[in-house]
């Protein structure tokens, strides 16, 4: 069974970014940002309400201090600065969570964060020390040290696979700065090989092993609307409530 995540609640001020009214009724979770790469206090309190008229589980999703660079620039920044980096972001949402009556589901790092916390030792465990503290599970990639640190520090990991992101030959996942539109039918088919043999083609062709507990799709992706409807589709047999 999997479930469907998209990183959302990233408009700023009069700033709009993603069309979460259409995606939220599609997923099952939903990946709030915190402040740091997007969004602002309204924006996470509307982002909250709406998920929970829909049903949606909320989880965090912070970033580097890089909002200029939506949180998709590598910085360096040591493991208790990253930490209290996240605990400061989580602990913003959790406050608008609370206020509607709602849990926190999970944490998942955004852009950058996500890749440096995949094959930096420091940074993995500086979102562990986050999650040391919220004690909830974390999202993450197998065959890379989301996998290796967060399990061995005794937190649940969500395996994720995207299905608007290319992987490399290494099982990479490749961040780049702008999301371009995919197509919708090899977006579903990707989800649905996902799912059932675990593995994804990389940009190279080789066959990638790929964990997919969760499928995500980033707002940002100009048709995201219509892959998240393809995914959802597909899907559907196996498709879980949070």
């Amino acid at each position: 069974m999997a479930l469907i995540n998209c990183d959302m609640g990233e408009s700023f001020g009069l700033y709009k970014m993603g069309d979460d009214d259409a995606i939220m009724p599609l997923i099952t979770v939903a990946n709030v940002a915190c402040g740091f790469h997007a969004s602002d206090f309204n924006h996470m309190r509307k982002t909250v309400r709406s998920a929970k008229k829909n049903g949606v589980k909320v989880g965090a999703h912070p970033s580097l201090p890089d909002l200029q660079g939506f949180g998709r620039r590598e910085m360096k920044i040591s493991r208790e600065e990253l930490a209290n980096c996240i605990i400061y972001q989580v602990g913003a949402l959790k406050g608008f969570l609370e206020a509607e009556g709602m849990q926190l589901y999970h944490i998942k790092p955004h852009g950058s964060l996500y890749g440096m916390a995949a094959r930096m030792e420091h940074a993995a465990h500086a979102v562990a020390d986050a999650a040391d503290v919220f004690k909830v599970p974390l999202m993450g990639m197998i065959n890379t040290l989301h996998e290796k640190i967060y399990t061995e520090r005794g937190h649940k990991m969500i395996a994720e696979f995207y299905v608007d992101l290319d992987y490399n030959d290494d099982g990479g996942l490749i961040i780049t700065r702008e999301h371009d539109a995919k197509d919708a039918k090899e977006a579903a088919a990707k989800a649905i090989r996902a799912i059932k043999e675990g593995k994804v083609k990389s940009v190279g062709g080789k066959d990638i092993a790929v964990g997919a507990d969760t499928i995500c799709v980033h707002s940002d992706t100009p048709n995201a609307v219509e892959l998240c409807q393809a995914v959802r589709a597909a899907i559907k047999p196996y498709l879980s409530a949070a």
